[in-house]
């Protein structure tokens, strides 16, 4: 196991929203419960309470952030190396929080879980939920966990998204607010790759209109929809490095359709271990949620100024030079913005080769600049010390 790991760790899970006078308002007007969040904790919370941070998982991440699930797990969690004791996010100093989304399929109610009405799973009559309610949802389970407000809430690509919603949608409960490789809105090019993903799943005829579970899995829509997916997390750099124009097992060409290049073959590994762990409704669904993101629209009537002006938090942001799915340009948007209003925020470009998978990988450069930020900002809070709940 790693040495300045957090160990071995659990996923608990909690039953939310039991009652219909507990049941959570989508954003689509929908009253919606019961609701059962999968989530995490790292480190101990402090007796004043005042040292509580929620890290929010990407697109295919959970609730796992860090540790392993059991002495003999090789694999550690999707943020191990910036989750831990003396890392970015410090479990000696501070209590680390995270949970799997509402649409998800890592133990958070999603398409695949049962609807109490049928006792089947809900398939497509789960009702679409956008990253707002994925933040209202994280909201309940910090309230159960009597956690009064949050020192810092930090994510990476759809994880910033609902980072910076927190700061809109609850602005008095954060103090701070990391936003990695993120956007405040997805991006016509972004929504269409989205599109044709779930286009992949939808003609993929084990779909079955959403209801395969317990039969055929629509394996090889979900797929091509990750192989899609996970082109635009690399960079054109990154590809050209890895894989070139090499062939995957001989000098000539065969001159037939099967896979032939070293980038194929990566493309289709990438896309049968994805069908392994995930759920395809599940990637329609928070893919969707992805594609309704707009904070100026919801929060500013269109414009972004108006919207950010809601923000009290201090605000960190970081980009990367070579993503081209979240650009360096859409940090700057939101940033600019925060500068018109003077608030209290800090930028940085890191140049790297990795494209969007730099926030997971560029993890050492990142560190330091997230742990003088955290650092600072609970500084200021003064004392810490006491028990975890």
């Amino acid at each position: 196991m790693e040495k300045r790991s957090v160990g071995v760790v659990e996923t608990c899970t909690v039953d939310l929203a039991r009652d219909e006078s507990e049941y959570v308002e989508l954003d689509s007007g929908e009253l919606f419960g019961p609701i059962t969040v999968a989530y995490e904790t790292y480190g101990v919370l402090n007796a004043e309470r005042t040292n509580a941070i929620l890290l929010c998982h990407a697109l295919s991440g959970d609730a796992h952030a860090a540790g392993y699930h059991g002495e003999a797990e090789s694999k550690p969690g999707w943020w191990e190396e910036a989750v831990g004791p003396g890392k970015a996010f410090d479990t000696d100093r501070y209590f680390l929080i995270c949970s799997n989304v509402i649409g998800g399929c890592m133990g958070t109610t999603g398409p695949a879980s049962e609807d109490p009405a049928t006792g089947k799973p809900y398939g497509i009559r789960f009702p679409v939920v956008t990253i707002g309610d994925m933040v209202k949802v994280q909201k309940k389970l910090l309230d159960y966990l009597d956690i009064p407000g949050l020192l810092a809430v930090a994510g990476g690509s759809m994880g910033g998204m609902q980072a910076l919603e927190w700061t809109l949608r609850y602005p008095d409960f954060v103090r701070c607010a990391v936003v990695i490789a993120s956007t405040s809105r997805l991006s016509p090019q972004s929504i269409a790759f989205d599109a044709v993903g779930r286009s992949a799943i939808i003609s993929d005829p084990d779909w079955k209109t959403g209801d395969y579970y317990g039969g055929t899995l629509p394996s090889r829509g979900l797929s091509i929809a990750r192989m899609i997916g996970h082109i635009t997390y690399l960079s054109e750099q990154s590809m050209e490095r890895k894989f070139g124009r090499r062939l995957q097992s001989s000098e000539d060409y065969a001159y037939d359709f099967k896979t032939e290049f070293q980038v194929e073959s990566y493309l289709d590994h990438q896309g049968a271990k994805f069908v392994e762990r995930f759920d395809a409704n599940s990637y329609l669904y928070v893919t969707k949620a992805m594609d309704y993101f707009d904070v100026a629209e919801v929060y500013g009537d269109g414009s972004l100024e108006k919207a950010i002006e809601r923000v009290k938090a201090r605000m960190l942001l970081l980009s990367f030079s070579s993503d081209w799915l979240f650009p360096p340009e859409q940090s700057r948007k939101i940033v600019d913005a925060l500068i018109f209003h003077k608030k209290d925020v800090s930028y940085f470009n890191i140049r790297s080769s990795y494209g969007h998978d730099a926030f997971l990988l560029e993890t050492e450069t990142e560190s330091g600049i997230i742990r003088r930020f955290l650092d600072a900002t609970f500084n200021n809070l003064g004392r810490k010390g006491g028990n975890c709940r």
